[in-house]
């Protein structure tokens, strides 16, 4: 008897999910993917991968569910087979996600590095983590310093976060904060890009990164990928950088794919060393080196500082956080919380009283979040929410410790003093010698 495609569908987040699908499934013809799941992203849900995205066997494009649904999807679709593609999901999350697909009659599957990392025809330093928050972006900034110090031109590839109209986010290219608002970007996206643009570089992101990495190697000699949560890399790199972070004892293996990056790494940086003992930073150093034996690992510190402490002192503060870190991310506070401890406010508000409806919500799916407030803004309607629930908390000033100028974007009553915080070397040799032990090598393997 003869059968048709095997039916497909990818539980995901708006990222790998599509990129899992245009690597692997898009040109296939023995599977058929009928629809997409969304997960930790609110309202992603309830539309369509674009048929100009799909190729030529999907006209209608794909539609993109909610993950509540999955056993309905699967009925309803007849798919046999469920592919899981988002991550920083604890280990045993994802093997719920598991059960429900195979009580439903599915397959559930995972697919790795082999099947879906892009090849670059320049050399790749990626830069992943094993949790969300461990202070990536700060590294990939160092990095590109380290990159433009040799002379060389760097271009750096940001996991997507393509959470508006996937037509216009098929390739991106950022240059600029004007760049930044004529394509919508949202906090979440700003938050990566923004600093970023102000350290010089270009940043190349979208849905299409087979695109995408054509655009950045046109224009650049070396290729920095600057991950998005606990992901590993969708181009393979030639030097792979993990971190963990000091500050969460236990997360090296504690959730997917973070385990799976920390167990590929070439070089293990364990961040936030500073901000520990020396024993807590050896015993992090050890977790690693027990999962990881073959890789080189460091210590980096994180050192956080305020523009205006003397505008903290003793004042009644609300802290500002970034989102993903401490929601997804588990962090019952961010930088900012820190900065203003340190500075020695005089009152943290907490801003759980003074929630608008949909902040509220956040708190209530994040029950771990301390008394801060997480800089949501997936979409206009949760920046009006982040903004009166600053005008609600009535704080003497606003401490930001997301790494965009919140004051510049929404207009608040007191003023934003930003917490503002960089990679910095702990070891020697520390990461500054490793890379550029790499860029030598590059260099003279060119012709």
């Amino acid at each position: 008897m003869k059968r048709g495609p095997v039916r497909v569908v990818i539980l995901g987040a708006a990222g790998r999910d599509f990129h899992d699908f245009n690597t692997v499934y898009r040109d296939d013809p023995a599977f058929e993917v009928v629809a997409f799941t969304a997960a930790q992203i609110p309202g992603i849900d309830d539309r369509r991968y674009p048929a100009t995205l799909c190729g030529t066997r999907y006209p209608q494009g794909i539609p993109i569910m909610a993950e509540a649904s999955l056993e309905a999807i699967l009925r309803n679709t007849g798919a046999s087979l469920v592919v899981f593609a988002y991550s920083d999901m604890p280990h045993a999350g994802v093997m719920h996600l598991a059960s429900r697909a195979l009580a439903a009659g599915a397959d559930f599957t995972l697919l790795g590095p082999t099947s879906t990392m892009l090849r670059s025809r320049l050399p790749v330093i990626a830069v992943s983590a094993v949790r969300t928050g461990c202070g990536k972006s700060q590294v990939a900034r160092y990095l590109s310093r380290l990159v433009r110090a040799r002379g060389l031109r760097t271009a750096v590839i940001r996991h997507p976060m393509p959470y508006g109209n996937l037509e216009a986010q098929r390739v991106q290219c950022f240059r600029t904060r004007d760049d930044l608002a004529r394509a919508q970007c949202t906090i979440e996206e700003r938050e990566e890009y923004e600093p970023h643009l102000a350290a010089g570089n270009a940043v190349y992101a979208g849905v299409d990164y087979a695109a995408v990495l054509a655009l950045a190697e046109a224009e650049s000699d070396v290729v920095i990928w600057d991950g998005g949560n606990n992901d590993f890399p969708f181009i393979r790199p030639d030097l792979h950088i993990a971190l963990t972070d000091a500050l969460r004892p236990g997360n090296e293996a504690s959730h997917h794919p973070g385990e799976a990056v920390l167990r590929m790494a070439d070089i293990i940086v364990v961040a936030k060393a500073d901000s520990v003992t020396a024993d807590q930073g050896a015993l992090a150093m050890a977790e690693a080196r027990a999962i990881n034996p073959r890789a080189c690992i460091l210590r980096g510190a994180s050192p956080v500082t305020l523009d205006d402490p003397e505008a903290v002192r003793g004042r009644r503060v609300l802290v500002v956080e970034d989102g993903p870190t401490i929601t997804h991310g588990s962090m019952p506070h961010g930088a900012a919380f820190v900065a203003a401890t340190r500075a020695r406010a005089g009152m943290i508000i907490d801003p759980r009283p003074h929630a608008a409806p949909t902040i509220t919500a956040v708190y209530a799916a994040y029950p771990h979040i301390g008394p801060v407030l997480p800089a949501m803004g997936y979409s206009p309607a949760q920046q009006e929410a982040l903004r009166a629930t600053i005008v609600a908390s009535n704080p003497e000033v606003v401490v930001a410790g997301t790494p965009i100028d919140l004051g510049a974007l929404m207009s608040t009553p007191v003023k934003v003093v930003r917490a503002r915080y960089e990679f910095a070397e702990m070891d020697e040799p520390g990461l500054d010698s490793l890379v550029d032990s790499f860029l030598g090598r590059v260099n003279k393997a060119t012709p």
